[in-house]
């Protein structure tokens, strides 16, 4: 058993384990298995040969421990660390009497007890009987009170887990809305000042097209006077007093016919 378990660990530290599958690994007692494994909840040490369990771990959090098909007639007693013990498989053991299953009424928790194919079946009124030694009992062989049969024990044990989780997950829901609140209400905030800045933007940008456009007429009217009146100098239509003055070519003709006399 010792080198199943070390196998089964596969490297990871104990406290990290949660299921540990020992089946058919053979040993007539617990060898291997220590206080470590504190967060252990699923145990199956079916089929290994076991006819003692002494020396058995305290495993505060285990929930489900299986034990069928093993060699054990007394001893429940060295369960007592498995406080949060929920599912108890003993079926084709050795137990004979009822005797045998008093320890078990420390087990506040235990809902499914499953003892088939033990010689404590045989006795008279032995389901009515088990019942009463155990109140917190809900599921005997598979079945319970009313003959009706067990539902899937595994859902049943999640839906527990989560209940015991939803006082704490209702807290930190709030507190997640409040702040997707918070986050909705400041974009918001952002979006509008985003618009007012960009309706802003686009009013004063409209204004300087306006300016620009008028500053644009304004020189291409000055230049067109301009260069008029540089077009009238050159073509000697009017002198400084408004009259008319001859042109270069005017004067040199004139200078010639003088010269000529």
């Amino acid at each position: 058993m010792e080198k199943r378990v070390a196998l089964e660990l596969r490297g990871r530290n104990p406290s990290q384990v949660k299921e540990l599958n020992l089946d058919n690994c053979r040993s007539t007692n617990i060898v291997g298995l220590t206080d470590e494994y504190i967060n252990l909840e699923n145990l199956s040490l079916n089929n290994v040969g076991l006819t003692t369990l002494k020396g058995f771990p305290k495993l505060p959090k285990l929930r489900k421990l299986e034990l069928s098909d093993n060699r054990i007639s007394n001893g429940l007693n060295f369960l007592n660390g498995c406080k949060k013990l929920t599912h108890l498989n003993l079926s084709g053991n050795k137990i004979k009497d009822l005797d045998t299953l008093k320890p078990l009424e420390d087990f506040e928790h235990l809902k499914n007890l499953d003892l088939f194919n033990n010689e404590v079946t045989s006795i008279d009124e032995y389901r009515s009987k088990v019942f009463a030694l155990h109140p917190s009992l809900k599921y005997l062989d598979g079945f319970d009170k009313q003959d009706r049969e067990a539902e899937d024990s595994d859902a049943e044990e999640e839906d527990e887990l989560n209940g015991d989780n939803e006082s704490e997950e209702d807290g930190t829901d709030v507190e997640e809305e409040e702040e997707d609140d918070e986050d909705v209400s400041l974009s918001a905030v952002y979006n509008d000042n985003l618009e007012e800045e960009s309706s802003a933007s686009s009013l004063y940008d409209g204004s300087d097209a306006e300016e620009d456009d008028e500053d644009v007429d304004d020189e291409e009217v000055e230049n067109d006077r301009e260069g008029n009146q540089n077009s009238k100098v050159q073509d000697g239509e009017e002198n400084a007093d408004g009259e008319p003055e001859e042109s270069t070519r005017g004067k040199k003709r004139k200078h010639e016919d003088d010269d000529e006399n």
